[in-house]
């Protein structure tokens, strides 16, 4: 599942053409942004990861397999730099859910601030979760990937994304109780 016109501008990014590559760039820098953030835990960190990550799949295109979705194979090396980055830092990925301000004009005082109790309470939860459990969850809830995109970003099986995400959601309950 590509979208439209995306296998044109790979193959054209391929054979040399930046302004192709470019329009890539444009087209998935905010998902590799977050992913890297959900990863690293730190927006600089993120920030050089993902520029460091498109600079590798350009370089790294020659071995792109045509036909084959460029999403996933981007956000593999998106994972990769910003693992790099938060072991090279010795820092844990922590991930910071910047949720809009649930005050909406009108709404219940009382009823927004349990609202954000619940949502700080769950930071914490996802924050305290070990690295692994922490970034299946981000990817399949926080970015919305399948399960598919989610094994190929984090370089494990699909199995394996059924497992984790199960056990992680149970150790997240868990934590909230």
């Amino acid at each position: 599942m590509h979208p439209p016109g995306e296998e044109t501008l790979v193959e054209r990014a391929r054979r040399g053409d930046l302004a192709a590559f470019e329009t890539l760039v444009v087209s998935y820098q905010s998902l590799a942004f977050r992913t890297a953030f959900v990863i690293a835990g730190d927006a600089a960190d993120a920030e050089e990861a993902a520029q460091d990550a498109f600079v590798k799949a350009h370089r790294a295109l020659g071995r792109f397999r045509t036909g084959e979705p460029f999403r996933p194979w981007l956000l593999t090396i998106v994972a990769n730099e910003a693992r790099n980055r938060r072991r090279a830092r010795g820092r844990r990925a922590v991930l910071a859910l910047r949720a809009a301000d649930p005050e909406a004009p009108g709404e219940d005082p009382e009823a927004a601030a349990l609202a954000r109790e619940r949502r700080e309470r769950l930071v914490t939860a996802v924050e305290q979760l070990r690295d692994d459990d922490r970034e299946v969850l981000a990817c399949r809830y926080f970015l919305d990937l399948s399960e598919e995109e989610t094994a190929d970003t984090l370089g494990i099986a699909r199995g394996t994304v059924k497992s984790r995400t199960h056990r992680a959601l149970a150790r997240l309950q868990e934590a909230l109780k």
